[in-house]
């Protein structure tokens, strides 16, 4: 089994009690991944892409406009 991978400081995550899921990303072809964080990085990891968000805040404001 690999060790899992802090999102928010890219360090291994050695101890299993120290490990958080966070999110689950959905895979193009397969099922995809869980993130990991630290506990104490958790609330840290950004769950939505800033570009993603930017683009979608700009249809939603196009659709409410119409």
């Amino acid at each position: 089994m690999s060790v899992p991978v802090c999102r928010a400081c890219d360090e291994p995550i050695t101890d299993p009690d120290d490990g958080v899921a966070v999110i689950h990303e959905l895979g193009n072809s397969g099922p995809g991944w869980t993130v990991w964080a630290h506990r104490e990085h958790a609330d840290a990891v950004e769950l939505i892409d800033p570009d993603l968000l930017r683009i979608m805040l700009r249809i939603w404001a196009a659709h409410t406009e119409v």
